[in-house]
């Protein structure tokens, strides 16, 4: 269909030059413009990250899996909160998928470029990100009364050692699984988004830097464990948001002030005015209502961000349950203020290049790199400038990935070695096994880079199992959740992929390019140079695809229902458990009250209740020692009754 529609000429003015018929490849050439003082940038924020992992391999060594994994359970707030921002998973709707890492950044920029959806049935994206606060929220204060409380209490070091405790240790299994496999396959997508916007304003191939950068996240992973990777989670916190800012000051300096920003994403309705009555579309078929993104955003930010084992990990790393609540704190502030700018720049793409769509021109052939075109637009002028950028970037991508190692080899030594393996390994042991499985599962990570290049199909099929591998339940209601869920998304997204199911995109004019560009057309595509056509007018109403067209933001909320649904009902033919016969520590507080525990009315003490007063402050003991105050307190009754 490209090759029917003339190429369009026109004139680019440089200086008192006029240059006819330019090419879109002599613009994308002429704005690569990445010189040695931004190599010295990039270059300085790696060997930064090099000197971490050294400091803490040699002179803060680990000396066992404890200070490894969760940083002897000793660390400050703020770090392990900068820690949470830099690498929190996709905590939103598209614009913010999976997981501040690039995808946070990237995918925020381009959603406000295309800003999907009929503005007719869904809320506009502004809105959205107004609604989508709510449910985080309300994440927050979940996480707070209910999550973090048991988490902590338990001393866990990984989140599936709960299931085991709370079903059996084929739960557990069903979910360790289930958690490396989507990490796994999500991983290369952390290394690839970023690779893309390096290979945009360098030009140099994806495969390079690749490699390259990885195997430096690798060296400071393993050899500096959880201290390692949470300080330079911190430093590379700092150079993302120094480089939103510098974007952001730069480019809304060049459009020429805030308001030209506003009128124009106004104009197009990617911005509007709060509403007196909010629709409240019933319809799970709109992809953008309130309903979904207060309570959809609400049960995927809390899969994704608090039973998720990267972020757990962090909040066991600090000493005490207090200490954990104020880092969550930090967190959801952090993470409104990284959305708020980074939906700022999404409105800043869209005002620089309103007049002609890069994604159209395929000046940018992907929508991530849609930002490091615009910062080669506005900073490629100033030496150094871009490489802070890039840096920027690649920190996000390096804090996901190093985040990620440390919790895949937390799993595999936790819920795969130890439960399985009688064979006890020393410290010694212990720290080469995490080393080596941070190493192989890195090394592993970077050869699927090429998978995800290849096939477009694989990024849309890993969104969707990351969606599924946190939900689950009693082990029939697990499975019987993912094979749901599995049909659903994969589906949807096949039929996304192939171009069968579409969604309107706001609309995008190439009416002042001055290059010579061949338009790209897509099955999505709202370029269409028959001004009778509209794809916003468009919609599937083909009945085989209704049921893929459900808003993606609950399918969380449906796989929970699935999973508890049929968990509930296998146990109605079994034999049920007493409330009361639970170990109180794996509840929720507020349910401990209303579920008296057998121990607790024979006389026994309350383990999730064990502290000590000291002056007039309380130090939670460790669950071992609770444990034996427990045998302790029960002989003492004994001897006491026999009296």
């Amino acid at each position: 269909m490209g090759e029917n529609i003339p190429a369009m000429m026109s004139t680019l003015d440089i200086g008192e030059k006029t240059v006819i018929g330019l090419e879109v490849s002599d613009v994308s050439a002429a704005m690569q413009r990445f010189d040695w003082p931004d190599y010295a940038m990039f270059l300085a924020m790696l060997l930064i990250c090099i000197s971490v992992g050294v400091y803490y391999a040699f002179s803060k060594k680990s000396v066992n899996s404890q200070e490894y994994l969760v940083g002897g359970r000793n660390m400050r707030v703020i770090p392990v909160a900068f820690s949470l921002i830099a690498s929190a998973p996709a905590t939103g709707p598209a614009y913010y998928r999976a997981h501040a890492g690039p995808d946070v950044l990237l995918g925020t920029f381009r959603q406000w470029h295309i800003a999907s959806g009929n503005s007719n049935r869904n809320l506009r994206l502004w809105n959205s990100v107004r609604l989508y606060r709510r449910g985080f929220f309300l994440m927050s204060l979940a996480s707070v009364s209910i999550y973090l409380p048991v988490f902590h209490g338990l001393g866990l070091t990984s989140t599936y050692e709960y299931h085991e405790k709370r079903f059996d240790k084929k739960v557990r299994l069903f979910g360790s699984l289930l958690f490396t496999i989507g990490l796994v396959a999500w991983l290369p997508l952390v290394i690839y988004v970023p690779a893309l916007a390096f290979n945009q304003v360098t030009g140099i191939n994806v495969h390079l830097i690749t490699p390259i950068v990885c195997v430096i996240c690798i060296f400071y992973t393993s050899m500096g464990g959880l201290k390692g990777v949470v300080w330079t989670d911190v430093i590379q916190t700092v150079i993302m948001f120094f480089a939103l800012l510098l974007v952001i000051i730069k480019g809304t300096v060049d459009v020429g002030g805030i308001d030209v920003v506003i009128l124009r994403n106004w104009n197009s309705g990617r911005i509007e005015r709060p509403k007196k009555k909010i629709s409240f579309d019933l319809d799970p078929l709109s992809r953008h209502t309130i309903w979904s993104l207060v309570i959809g955003g609400f049960m995927y930010s809390l899969q994704t961000s608090t039973v998720n084992q990267n972020m757990i990990q962090r909040y066991l790393a600090l000493p005490s349950l207090q200490a954990a609540k104020r880092a969550l704190w930090v967190f959801f502030i952090g993470m409104l203020l990284i959305v708020g700018l980074c939906s700022y720049c999404g409105m800043l793409i869209y005002a620089t290049f309103y007049r002609c769509d890069p994604l159209t021109t395929m000046l940018a052939k992907e929508k991530d790199q849609l930002l490091p075109l615009l910062v080669m637009d506005i900073l490629g002028d100033v030496p150094g400038l871009a490489g802070v950028f890039v840096a920027g970037i690649f920190s996000a991508a390096l804090s996901s990935l190093s985040t990620g190692l440390n919790a895949l080899a937390a799993v595999v030594l936790e819920d795969f070695y130890k439960p399985f393996f009688r064979k006890q390994l020393s410290e010694r042991q212990t720290y080469y096994f995490m080393q080596f499985t941070v190493i192989f599962m890195g090394i592993l990570c970077v050869g699927m880079v090429f998978v995800v290049e290849k096939l477009e199909l694989f990024c849309s099929l890993v969104h969707a199992l990351y969606n599924l591998y946190p939900i689950t339940g009693a082990l029939v209601g697990g499975i019987s959740s993912l094979i749901f869920m599995s049909w659903l998304c994969l589906r949807a997204q096949s039929l996304i992929v192939s171009g069968d199911l579409t969604f309107p995109e706001k609309p995008v004019s190439t009416s002042g390019c001055h290059y010579l560009f061949t338009p790209k057309q897509s099955p999505s595509s709202n370029i269409h140079f028959d001004p009778s056509v509209n794809i916003t007018d468009i919609t599937h109403t083909d009945e085989r695809f209704m049921i893929y067209r459900l808003s993606y933001l609950w399918y969380t909320l449906i796989g929970t229902f699935v999973a508890t649904f049929v968990g509930l009902l296998v146990s109605s033919f079994t034999k049920l458990q007493d409330p009361r016969d639970v170990d109180p520590r794996l509840l929720a507080p507020f349910v401990r009250k209303l579920i008296k525990s057998r121990r607790d009315t024979n006389g026994s003490v309350d383990r999730s209740m064990c502290a000590c007063a000291h002056g007039n402050t309380q130090k939670t003991i460790p669950v071992e020692a609770s444990s034996k105050i427990d045998i302790t307190m029960e002989k003492m009754v004994g001897a006491e009754t026999a009296r």
